[in-house]
């Protein structure tokens, strides 16, 4: 299947089913809650990672990341930074190799993170690099799981202030889906769930060897 490719439109997404998340949501908001936290997750051994930003709409004018979202199969915490800061505690668990991180675009993240001091991150899974294996052409999340899942995870609290005394229960479950998704993507990709060659999303230019082998995977 090494020229299989697959793809999804945007307007495909849109008409799929939204995720539906059931697990805990925890906003963190003091170092004691933190602390509690971070137990939890390293006990866990491996989480879904992300982060938000407030947006900026002055040419020029970054902010830093505002929060950071760590998700177990269950529950999701949401560090507030903007009032926390990167503390060292969370710096830690960052560079802890022991504890395996899965996000998406995790580069970019900690350009932004570096604003706020120093970071040595180990330990991370980078989905656009992973999901390759899997014939996946697309890079973005909701692409990424709309393939996998047939679901489409709503963007639109994207562009809301991440800085808000308080963040609404909307903002805190679409904060708690991106990080859980990128775990859920993991787990069921690595567990061997997922076959390319039978996906409805296959690109119409792949060659005619790889629809045979499609067609044949379907009849299976």
């Amino acid at each position: 299947m090494d020229n299989l490719r697959l793809a999804i439109c945007k307007e495909a997404v849109n008409q799929l089913p939204p995720v539906q998340y059931k697990g805990d949501i925890q906003v963190i908001d003091t170092i004691d809650k933190a602390r509690v936290a971070l137990r939890e997750l390293t006990r866990a051994r491996i989480v879904g990672f992300d982060t938000e930003t407030r947006p900026s709409f002055r040419k020029g004018h970054l902010h830093k990341v505002a929060l950071m979202q760590l998700a177990t199969d269950d529950y999701c915490f949401l560090f507030r930074l903007n009032k926390l800061g990167v503390f060292d505690l969370l710096k830690d668990f960052l560079a802890n190799p022991e504890v395996t991180k899965i996000g998406l675009s995790v580069h970019d993240d900690f350009q932004v993170l570096g604003r706020s001091g120093e970071i040595a991150p180990e330990g991370f899974v980078e989905l656009q690099s992973f999901v390759k294996q899997y014939c996946i052409a697309d890079t973005s999340l909701q692409k990424i799981f709309a393939i996998v899942f047939g679901e489409c995870i709503s963007k639109s609290q994207r562009l809301t202030n991440w800085e808000a005394d308080e963040l609404t229960p909307q903002q805190q479950r679409y904060a708690a889906i991106d990080a859980w998704a990128c775990l859920r993507l993991y787990r069921h990709l690595s567990a061997g769930n997922f076959n390319p060659a039978a996906s409805q999303y296959i690109l119409p230019d792949t060659p005619a060897e790889e629809q045979a082998a499609v067609a044949n995977a379907e009849q299976k």
